[in-house]
């Protein structure tokens, strides 16, 4: 049930996606850091910005320039100046408040928008599976 506080609704996400175990790996272009890396989990996840196959989709992994869909300012995207440490609290980030206006999974979207009890559900089986190996 939604508080309509988006605060405290936001801690309940936190709360329910927190103490999972999610492995991911971070691959990195011959032309890096001109070009950023690519991040795919190799959990279980379901997320508004992640793909149904494991990869992470926040503005500071895709190409530097101009979004050619008009989603994204050039200063969102990536730079030279972002370090593994910075790409790692931007999916921290990312994991406590998705962005479900451009989303990688539009069905998380969805149930993240619409549908928060079903949401939280299949978050909290994803974190059960990573605790158990």
């Amino acid at each position: 049930m939604e508080t309509g506080d988006p605060q405290k609704d936001k801690q309940k996400y936190i709360s329910t996606s927190e103490g999972g175990f999610f492995n991911a790996i971070m691959s990195f272009p011959p032309n890096y850091p001109v070009h950023p890396p690519s991040v795919r989990f190799t959990s279980e996840m379901w997320h508004p910005n992640v793909y149904p196959d494991g990869r992470v989709c926040i503005s500071i992994l895709h190409a530097p320039g101009d979004d050619p869909n008009g989603y994204e300012l050039a200063s969102e995207r990536w730079t030279p100046v972002h370090t593994v440490e910075s790409i790692v609290l931007s999916i921290i980030s990312m994991l406590s408040s998705p962005n479900d206006e451009s989303p990688a999974n539009i069905e998380a979207a969805k149930e993240w928008r619409d549908r928060k009890d079903v949401f939280r559900k299949k978050v909290s089986r994803c974190v059960r599976r990573s605790q158990e190996g």
